[in-house]
């Protein structure tokens, strides 16, 4: 009878017992947790920005409230998505230059330069984002029209992948740029003894050296207009695959003043002088920003054909693409980044930069745990050198290169060499994760291109019927831990974000249809409701 009595008044107590109050309720949820058993939840509490129960909506209600209870009357919610390779301020800054993307002919991209100049007037012409391979004439075009058109300002318009300009012949003479002008790791096209305006990889460094100077309140524009799109899209966390010092702490300053709040993993552009400055200073981290990698680059790219191949081109005859970045210069960085707590994440397209890289890493990490670092598109990797991947090597890649490409990239190499081209389903198997971006704005910022990519491998009008080598799709949940915890673990952020669990910071999305369920079709048209980065709505 005593015991009995105990209990009885324990319970009272419990019932009587103040609900803690915080910051959010969220309840009536269809909540994917992306927890390590894939486990499904109604509601969640968040306090101080950070996800501090997770569970029924009964659960959540009875011990916690709020001044702020939204009910999402069965939404579908997701962690906050991350992009695990992009260029989130040359977004930004494309945004205040002339956009090719989706040009159809090299007509079409004259008149969008003239019809942006009509407007701003501007001394020196930036655009980027045009992509021969769209066009019916496939080939590289030439200087002339730029130069009847523009003779006295100087246009600079950088290819869809960032690794070709074409230029008119003003900027050519700032550059000083002639026939004669020899650069190693890369190509100034000549035809008929003429420059053509066409300049390939490490040759676009001379027209970056007369580029307008970006001052900080163009930069400052730039970021805070990647944000506003990439918010749009769900994205809470970007990994900028490649930012110089000068940028990376005018982010670090701009989060700590509230202008901006997108959380991003910055990637150290690979320069004598930002590499040192890093490695003296050790990681940074806050709670936005996360500087502890350098990205470096093997290669070219695929539509430029300066993808470094073992074996020439199937479309030129006896051209091999070009290494970037010298082998011994990628084997002295390899070793020196393993001697600190800072990754290596290294473009590579081709299967000789691939091969060059994943052979790098191998032999500096050979005693070394947990690392992980990053093959950067892994795109064309021969059948024998997949092995190389594991948990200490991880794919990075990108799905809609995969259903961009896929009209030509055989034409590049062939039927034989395309089998372990873009095989993503391969590399997760060898590597046990992968992580998924987009690398925009050479492709478009939508992540639910990214996950339609990867899972049905054919683009917006259902081409190819039965999916681009299907073989290597991904499955929706595979997908899904690409763009959350996968991404998350490959930036060692794992515990702090990526899923929807107790002490992770509160970051999260709100789709108007359940991703996991939608016919594959809907895919690319879904949209994003809301966006929260650490409780915060952002969007």
């Amino acid at each position: 009878m005593k015991n009995l009595f105990l209990l009885s008044a324990f319970l009272i107590l419990i019932s009587c017992a103040k609900s803690e109050t915080v910051d959010l309720v969220v309840l009536n949820a269809n909540v994917y947790t992306v927890d390590s058993a894939m486990s499904k939840a109604e509601a969640f509490a968040i306090d101080n920005g950070k996800f501090v129960a997770v569970g029924t909506s009964e659960e959540i209600s009875k011990k916690y409230t709020s001044d702020l209870i939204m009910d999402f009357e069965g939404e579908p919610v997701y962690p906050g998505f991350i992009d695990a390779h992009c260029h989130f301020y040359g977004l930004g800054l494309q945004e205040q230059n002339v956009d090719l993307v989706g040009t159809e002919s090299y007509d079409e991209v004259l008149e969008r330069i003239q019809q942006f100049q009509n407007e701003r007037h501007l001394d020196f012409i930036i655009g980027r984002g045009w992509d021969q391979n769209d066009w019916e004439v496939k080939e590289f075009p030439t200087k002339e029209e730029l130069d009847l058109i523009f003779p006295e300002t100087p246009v600079v318009l950088s290819r869809i992948d960032g690794h070709a300009y074409l230029v008119n012949q003003k900027a050519l003479d700032l550059a000083g740029i002639t026939a004669e002008t020899v650069v190693d790791g890369g190509e100034i096209v000549i035809e008929n003894g003429e420059v053509t305006g066409v300049l390939i990889d490490n040759p676009m460094s001379l027209v970056d050296k007369i580029l307008p100077e970006i001052t900080t309140s163009v930069a400052t524009k730039a970021l805070q207009d990647a944000q506003e799109i990439c918010f749009d899209y769900g994205l809470t966390t970007v990994n900028d695959a490649g930012l110089d010092k000068e940028t990376i702490l005018l982010i670090d300053s701009l989060q700590k003043s509230g202008a901006i709040d997108m959380r991003v993993y910055a990637m150290i552009s690979n320069t004598k002088e930002n590499v040192d400055y890093f490695l003296d200073r050790g990681i940074l981290k806050t709670d936005k920003l996360d500087v502890r990698s350098v990205k470096a680059y093997a290669d070219g790219a695929l539509g430029s054909r300066g993808a470094a191949m073992k074996s020439p081109y199937s479309d030129k005859h006896n051209h091999f693409g070009a290494m970037v970045t010298p082998v011994d210069q990628i084997y002295s960085l390899a070793e020196r980044l393993s001697k600190t707590d800072f990754q290596l994440n290294t473009h590579a397209i081709g299967d000789s930069a691939n091969v060059v890289v994943l052979r790098a890493y191998e032999k500096v990490l050979a005693d070394k745990k947990d690392k992980r670092w990053k093959v950067e598109h892994a795109q064309i990797v021969d059948e024998k050198d997949f092995d190389y991947f594991s948990n200490n090597i991880i794919p990075s890649v990108q799905p809609t290169h995969a259903t961009s490409d896929m009209y030509w990239a055989e034409d590049r190499v062939g039927s034989e060499r395309i089998k372990g081209a873009y095989a993503y389903k391969k590399l997760l198997d060898k590597a046990g994760t992968i992580a998924l971006g987009t690398d925009f704005p050479v492709e478009r910022v939508s992540t639910f291109l990214t996950f339609y990519a990867a899972v049905a491998r054919k683009d917006t009008k259902g081409y190819p019927k039965g999916g681009f080598q299907i073989k290597d799709a991904l499955s929706r949940e595979e997908a899904l831990k690409g763009m959350t915890i996968w991404a998350a673990y490959s930036n060692f952020e794992e515990d702090e974000k990526g899923s929807i669990e107790v002490g992770k910071f509160a970051d999260f999305i709100v789709l108007n249809k359940d991703i996991m369920e939608v016919p594959e079709s809907d895919i690319p048209n879904l949209k994003v409701n809301r966006t929260f980065v650490g409780g915060k709505q952002v969007k």
